[in-house]
């Protein structure tokens, strides 16, 4: 059991960490004991007795003092090396020079960020950054685009885990990965431009005959399509008239039957569009125009009906809901009687997101939201591979975005090939594998037909993620497991018992994959 000690402003946070970080764990109480203490309260507690302390903080503190710990000025952010992995700090940081270097290291000065002492009452570990404080900046803020890659919450939750085990002390977890599967994919389509009938001589149809004319000759001279997609691609535009006039079916509009084609068994998410012709509102006012999508939920009703036959399911691609409860209400609803589903998510068109958005939809009534991502990469935004509740949410979950095709493929953002984009999407799954947790892609309803033509990385990313053992569940069905995961609270020696007692408890009535409980041993 751990028992933490933290300033009342940060009870929210380290409630939430140790949702991600599922072990036993309890508010500091002087009467108990504690193998583990975890303080970062500026005033610690004096005299603490426990087989190790975690002293943290990214300032000087009175400890450091009295105890004639020396302390490098302190900086803003860094980086930080443990066990071949960088853990980049946002906020204070501190070194301690005349520690002997071991363990966790900042990258620029090669000085030590870990202090350590031995006492007569244990192993005092003072380590020189505000944890929670790390922990707050990304699920608010989110971590920027230069380290993408680095899944930095899930690092410091296996820094203090490796801490804790590697000072003799056994630990329980419930680690974020279902019973028989190696971690979780979501399949998530946006769909934005389910008709090019519906673009006339606007930009979408412009950039459509601009990029399937000239941009797939470019394309093709740098090896990034074949010659029979620039063909594909010219027969689309030669086709394009027809279409207009009604007498050649709309190449945009299949997207379901397309998917279903390369997903066969695997369910998806296909997040829809309630009303045409709103461009909505972005963090400045009024949103640009072209943002407007030229189609609402109710003109593909009979897709929509088709992908809920297929096992799929139908999510709100909000316009203002990420900005204003009453609108968002009102952009459910519409799904919701296209549907006939209850509960509903959500991702914002243009993952429109601030730090009040999660509330907003909450009030709206949306069950969870899945727009933390990048536009212009792919990565952890948020630095976790799990579902986690927004600081400022009672209950809605938030499932990160982590890889979008366009980000991966338009010349503005990453511009990959299709193979260096499977690459890309491996190296992130590797993560994902690695620690558990859900990867979340997002592959656009036109993104299987002409121009985009992005068929074949989407294949052999499918043929990836199964031979590596993953849940294709919906998104929906993520969270589900997520909420299952949370609803369990471990208490020391019950771990066991309460982990069997509630797969027993929902075997074959949630259909979810159990749980599992690990013991790290000392």
């Amino acid at each position: 059991m751990i028992g933490v000690i933290v300033d009342e402003s940060e009870r929210a946070v380290v409630g939430e960490f140790f949702e991600l970080f599922k072990t036993p764990w309890e508010w500091w109480q002087s009467n108990c004991e504690y193998e583990v203490v975890l303080c970062t309260a500026k005033q610690h507690v004096k005299g603490l007795v426990a087989k190790l302390t975690f002293l943290y903080s990214g300032a000087e503190l009175q400890y450091d003092r009295e105890e004639g710990v020396g302390v490098a000025p302190r900086q803003i952010g860094g980086t930080l090396s443990h066990d071949g992995n960088a853990i980049p700090i946002y906020g204070d940081c501190i070194t301690f020079p005349e520690q002997e270097s071991r363990g966790l290291l900042e990258e620029n000065s090669r000085h030590p960020a870990m202090h350590q002492r031995r006492t007569p009452n244990g192993l005092i570990l003072r380590i020189g950054f505000d944890l929670f404080r790390e922990v707050e900046l990304l699920l608010t803020v989110g971590q920027p685009a230069a380290n993408a890659s680095i899944p930095t919450l899930e690092l410091h939750i296996a820094l203090l885990r490796d801490l804790i085990v590697s000072a003799g002390i056994a630990l329980a977890e419930i680690p974020p990965v279902p019973e028989g599967f190696r971690f979780i994919v979501c399949l998530t389509h946006d769909i934005d431009h389910p008709s090019i009938r519906k673009h006339i001589c606007d930009r979408t149809m412009l950039g459509f005959l601009y990029r399937a004319v000239i941009g797939s000759v470019g394309n093709a001279l740098r090896g990034s399509i074949s010659l029979r997609d620039v063909l594909t691609n010219w027969a689309a535009v030669l086709r394009l008239p027809f279409v207009y006039l009604g007498f050649a079916k709309d190449f945009w509009r299949d997207f379901v039957s397309r998917y279903r084609g390369v997903e066969r068994e695997f369910p998806s998410t296909y997040f829809v569009i309630p009303f045409a012709n709103r461009p909505g509102c972005d963090a400045h006012g009024q949103a640009p125009a072209y943002r407007a999508s030229r189609y609402g939920a109710g003109e593909i009703s009979d897709l929509i009906a088709d992908a809920l036959a297929n096992g799929c399911e139908v999510g709100l691609h909000g316009i203002d809901a990420w900005a204003d409860s009453d609108k968002g209400r009102e952009e459910l609803e519409e799904i919701r009687q296209i549907s006939g589903c209850a509960e509903i998510g959500s991702r914002m068109h243009w993952l429109y997101f601030d730090e009040n958005a999660s509330q907003r939809l909450e009030r709206a009534g949306i069950d969870y939201d899945s727009t933390m991502g990048y536009r212009e990469t792919v990565g952890f935004r948020t630095g976790t591979t799990q579902a986690y509740k927004p600081l400022q949410a009672e209950r809605l979950l938030e499932l990160p975005l982590h890889v979008m095709d366009t980000a991966l493929f338009y010349p503005a953002y990453l511009g990959l090939t299709s193979e260096k984009a499977n690459e890309t999407i491996r190296r992130l799954t590797d993560q994902v594998e690695h620690f558990g947790g859900c990867l979340v892609i997002n592959w656009h309803d036109r993104s299987l037909a002409p121009e985009r033509l992005w068929y074949a990385c989407y294949g052999r990313l499918l043929k990836d993620l199964k031979a590596r053992g993953a849940w294709f569940a919906t998104t929906a069905q993520a969270v589900a497991w997520f909420r299952k995961r949370r609803s369990v609270a471990l208490e020391g020696s019950d771990a066991h018992e309460r982990v069997t007692r509630l797969n027993e408890t929902r075997a074959g009535g949630d259909h979810l994959p159990a749980l599992r409980l690990h013991f790290h041993e000392a």
